[in-house]
């Protein structure tokens, strides 16, 4: 019914909705991140390292291997249990991995930033820049109320969902105390996820400091930040009430910037977000010196930050560079994220990665994009509301100094080359997706993974280290696993098909898919578990050096060096509410792949440098896929 959504006197809906179940009552119980054994991980790794190496080249990592897991490895792995036995209210990865992301000095844009661009509106006339500017801005509002009010439906994984997801189990879950209530929910098979980084989503931004970044948050601000052709406006967006600004009043205020005929500013500060971290903590200090603290002040603090586009976009590859780093002019790339939305009403996100991971920022789409759709706060006939805009909208004049005209100028000389030196590339294989898979038993996820290794193979004629993001949110302040699709299983298969089709029957060459696809699995469910390697040795690593211990050797091998330059970084979401997703290359010379399996076709998308050719790259993929599939459905292939 209309009263469950909450309207307020200004007779918009205040709320998404109304969870019965409230939004943290999971928070409490949920179990947390295990520490793997040191052997198992020890056996893991080594498992991962087997395609990669030769004979000797092996023989020596086992050893190192055995060496660290009978000493020094030992003592660490002790020292790390007993450091998260005292620390229960978190997990053992946090701390190292806030701190990776922190301390990491390069620029945040192409090297961490990610983006997923959302579907338009199904009905093309909202897919107008200033309707759905207002509608996506007025549902990011409602997200934000809802959460903050605990009104939000807890995020659950559901295993069965006739079961759990069921108005009966959440009316009986929501008296079960916080302290039991995730037993409740595993015991009908649902998985409640951690939800601690929500509230980093607004009002928030990663500051830059010399040596290591800070994250801030300011949820009493109560503005928005909007820039447009390179200049920053912000007006509030919510009153001294808590009560959201009228949507026709947000419409009018965004109609106002929208036509405002003001010059692009000669110096961007925007710019100065896509630098080195040093070298920007530095010119911050000097802004913040030359009287530019209120300004700055409002850009860190702002709900979010919506970025309006003065261009439509012309294709796929278009989109994805928009999103991905677009004119650095026109974002702040260290805010949690921007909302993107550019002249044709196209939408989507790009979101600075150390506050938190995929799973956070896609709830967040997948609410604003059936909320702005499903009821959208004003349509295309609607009026802007008779306000003074020029009164409510404040633009943010910055005081420069020469200094930072050339910190501004060089910033964006750096911005261009990168850029430039960026591809970005895509297909879409459309002879089949996830429903013939699985009517074959074999594994989206582990297909996919595979046609991008026998790709590799083929274009390159090796095997490389290789990584895929695994969620680990079914724990308390869990953050993700690596997935290691590159296996002797994956190795031995490529082998088969690129080298020499021929020798094989069709037979045999569907029991060495049917290999990786099972042993993919296993490795998914373990990761999923928390039962990868990398984050463990990882944060084994960490401890050492916090300690001012020596480096052991074991992480001195230079085959544990190779396994950690992720050559081939992917990563997957499916979504009804986002078109693709992407990111850049995780090292100079890789390729960074994202890939969607849907029912009837796959879509990937390959970011690259100069040194690799993602083009042809995609190209290899596409070819493997169509080998897989001819293969699966018994066919002979071509080599």
């Amino acid at each position: 019914g209309r009263w469950r959504r909450g309207y307020s006197s200004a007779g918009a809906a205040e709320y998404l909705h109304r969870s019965i179940v409230p939004t943290m009552h999971y928070q409490k119980s949920l179990p947390r991140l295990p520490v793997p054994k040191l052997e198992d991980t020890i056996k893991r790794y080594l498992n991962a390292q087997k395609p990669l190496l030769n004979a000797d080249q092996f023989r020596k990592t086992e050893e190192l291997a055995q060496r660290f897991e009978k000493g020094i490895g030992k003592e660490l792995h002790e020292q790390l249990v007993a450091q998260d036995n005292q620390n229960k209210h978190t997990s053992y990865i946090t701390g190292p991995w806030f701190d990776m992301y922190l301390k990491a000095r390069e620029p945040v844009v192409l090297n961490f930033n990610a983006f997923m661009s959302f579907n338009p509106d199904p009905k093309p006339e909202y897919n107008n820049q200033l309707i759905r500017a207002t509608n996506m801005t007025v549902s990011a509002l409602r997200f934000m109320k809802t959460f903050r009010a605990g009104y939000l439906e807890p995020e659950v994984f559901h295993l069965n969902p006739e079961k759990s997801d069921t108005e009966i189990f959440k009316k009986i879950i929501r008296f079960v105390p916080s302290s039991l209530s995730w037993f409740g929910a595993y015991m009908v098979n649902a998985y409640p996820l951690d939800m601690s980084q929500y509230f980093r989503l607004f009002n928030s931004t990663r500051l830059p400091k010399l040596n290591r970044d800070e994250l801030y948050t300011d949820e009493k601000a109560k503005h928005l930040l909007v820039l447009r052709n390179g200049n920053f406006y912000i007006f509030d967006v919510i009153d001294r009430d808590g009560n959201m600004l009228k949507p026709s009043e947000i419409q009018a205020h965004l109609k106002y910037i929208l036509s405002d005929n003001s010059p692009a500013p000669a110096f961007p500060l925007g710019y100065l977000s896509s630098e080195n971290r040093d070298t920007w903590a530095l010119l911050r200090k000097d802004l913040l010196d030359s009287g530019n603290e209120e300004a700055l002040q409002k850009v860190d603090s702002a709900v979010f930050c919506l970025s309006l586009d003065d261009f439509p976009i012309k294709d796929f590859v278009h989109l994805s560079h928009t999103m991905l780093h677009g004119d650095g002019a026109n974002r702040w790339y260290d805010k949690s994220f921007n909302l993107i939305i550019t002249q044709d009403g196209t939408a989507g996100i790009n979101f600075e990665h150390s506050w938190g991971d995929g799973v956070a920022v896609l709830r967040f789409q997948n609410e604003i994009f059936k909320d702005s759709t499903k009821g959208p706060a004003v349509s295309p006939e609607s009026q802007p509301a008779s306000v003074d805009s020029s009164r409510a909208v404040q633009k943010l004049d910055f005081k420069l100094n020469d200094a930072l005209k050339a910190g501004i100028t060089k910033a964006k000389q750096k911005f261009d080359a990168s850029v430039e030196a960026l591809s970005l590339n895509m297909i879409q294989f459309s002879e089949g997706g996830k429903d013939l898979l699985k009517q074959k038993k074999v594994s989206p996820d582990g297909v996919a993974q595979l046609a991008f290794q026998m790709a590799f193979l083929r274009q390159y004629n090796q095997t490389v280290a290789t990584y895929e993001s695994c969620s680990t949110a079914a724990f308390k302040h869990g953050r993700t696993e690596t997935i290691r699709p590159a296996s002797v299983h994956t190795k031995k298969c490529s082998e088969a098909f690129v080298r020499e089709p021929s020798k094989h029957s069709t037979e045999e060459l569907q029991k060495l898919i049917e290999e990786c696809s099972k042993y993919h699995g296993r490795l998914t469910k373990e990761a999923a578990m928390g039962q990868g390697f990398d984050r463990h040795l990882f944060s084994l690593r960490y401890l050492a050096l916090s300690k001012g211990i020596a480096l052991p050797d074991f992480y001195q091998d230079q085959a544990y060096v190779r396994l950690n330059h992720n050559i081939i970084s992917t990563s997957t979401l499916l979504s009804p509410a986002v078109q693709l997703g992407g990111f850049g290359p995780v090292v100079p010379d890789g390729f960074g792949v994202g890939y969607q399996v849907h029912d009837d076709w796959i879509g990937c998308n390959v970011s690259s440098y100069p040194t690799r050719n993602g083009e042809e790259f995609l190209q290899c993929i596409y070819k493997s896929l169509e080998d897989i599939f001819n293969v699966l459905k018994g066919k002979k292939i071509s080599s």
